[in-house]
């Protein structure tokens, strides 16, 4: 069997930069111990935008550039990087809050019988959510979990709603 962490956009931006929140900066050192101690592969997504953000379909609707490739915002938290130093993992940059090139990436690469992926990161209700729905619905029978407390939404209430929707669609959250 292998493990599968994913770990999605713990990103600066996200953490204490334009969509920053506290309760993303109170999940780092939870994600950063989690990646530390994990044990198996580790795959990474970067929300990534040019400078043209304001004029594509998501900038429209959410007006803050963010996550601009190449800057500071874009790059990943200095503590979460610490915790990856050493450590073999496969990043994507994904323009949108799914990648369908992370779920490529593992029907190429694993035997979904032979997996079980787990999720941690930024933002629960719009990207965690958006990509542990794209991989259940890629691999049904694989078992696939959300660490709770290794994530944060945009707001608590908007958090604990991507956590239901989740868990009625047979995601396992881990809440303990």
């Amino acid at each position: 069997m292998n493990d599968i962490l994913i770990v999605v956009d713990m990103q600066n931006d996200f953490i204490d930069g334009a969509l920053g929140t506290k309760e993303a900066v109170t999940v780092v050192d939870r994600v950063k111990e989690k990646i530390t101690k994990f044990n198996g592969d580790i795959i990474l997504t970067y929300d990534t935008h040019s400078d043209n953000y304001l004029n594509i379909h998501e900038g429209k609707k959410l007006p803050v550039p963010h996550c601009i490739k190449g800057t500071h915002g874009w790059q990943l938290n200095k503590k979460i990087s610490s915790a990856l130093a050493g450590k073999p993992y496969k990043a994507f940059e994904k323009p949108t809050f799914g990648s369908t090139e992370l779920v490529h990436y593992i029907n190429t690469n694993y035997n979904p019988d032979e997996i079980k992926i787990e999720l941690i990161g930024l933002c629960t209700d719009i990207c965690v959510v958006s990509n542990a729905l794209l991989l259940k619905a890629a691999f049904p029978e694989t078992e696939i979990s959300v660490d709770a407390r290794c994530c944060a939404g945009v707001t608590p209430e908007s958090h604990n709603a991507a956590l239901l929707t989740m868990k009625m669609c047979q995601i396992n959250i881990i809440d303990n």
